[in-house]
């Protein structure tokens, strides 16, 4: 693991899992635009690089509310020019931010990474898919605190990109999406790999029986079937690189 400065110093992390260069993969960590850093998401890239045997470059994007939409989206979208990965993945807000990066190079005619893989991602800031309303009182992700989040993040709501909303989705990576059953979010997750897979985007989609949102984070340590998922996303991750 290497502490290490990208684009206009932003702070990322490297993790490789042996001497042998190996395939590139960004990871863009969760915390609702507002939280979370390197250190929050240390463990889980450690597993990533070492069940997939992939490097993975860890992004310490600029958060909320210092530093608004879409200043996190730039942060990503430098990274992905300036390392030029096999992948883009994210958590949650983390998986939002991966797939508008992805969107804003496309729009650009830069060159995009092969692969996206996005757990449990917000993709629908207008918050109007039914599961914000049946999962977002009394499991991992409040819906009171996902709109407050939001706000801080994107005030205006005339200003709030959704990749969900987006009118044109050709010509995206191919996508891995892992959404999670007890999940505010999960409707908009299940929805996000529908409207790929009608763009003509090659999708692998699961949605989670049983689990929370953030079930990627450290939930393996006390739950057999969120150690279950991570192994099932691994070999999932796996898979992609290989083909």
């Amino acid at each position: 693991m290497e502490d290490l400065h990208g684009p206009d110093g932003l702070p990322l992390r490297h993790y490789r899992p042996r001497r042998q260069a190996r395939p590139l993969m960004v990871f863009v960590h969760g915390g609702a635009f507002l939280m979370g850093d390197l250190d929050t998401h240390d463990r889980t890239c450690r597993r990533i690089a070492d069940a997939c045997d992939v490097e993975v470059l860890a992004v310490d994007y600029r958060r909320a509310p210092e530093h608004p939409c879409p200043a996190a989206i730039a942060d990503v979208a430098a990274v992905l020019r300036w390392s030029r990965p096999a992948a883009v993945a994210g958590d949650s807000a983390g998986g939002y931010l991966a797939t508008m990066a992805c969107l804003w190079l496309r729009d650009a005619g830069d060159s995009l990474p092969a692969i996206q893989i996005l757990i449990c991602p917000n993709t629908d800031l207008t918050l109007s898919q039914p599961s914000v309303v049946d999962k977002g009182i009394g499991y991992a992700l409040d819906a009171d605190f996902l709109a407050w989040a939001i706000t801080q993040w994107a005030p205006d709501p005339a200003t709030r990109p959704s990749p969900l909303l987006a009118p044109d989705l050709h010509g995206m990576p191919d996508t891995l999406i892992v959404t999670a059953e007890h999940d505010a979010l999960r409707d908009e997750g299940d929805a996000y790999a529908h409207r790929l897979t009608q763009a003509g985007v090659r999708v692998t989609h699961r949605q989670e029986p049983g689990l929370m949102h953030g079930f990627i984070q450290n939930m393996d340590l006390t739950s057999q079937e969120a150690a279950a998922a991570h192994d099932r996303l691994f070999r999932d991750i796996a898979c992609l690189f290989s083909r």
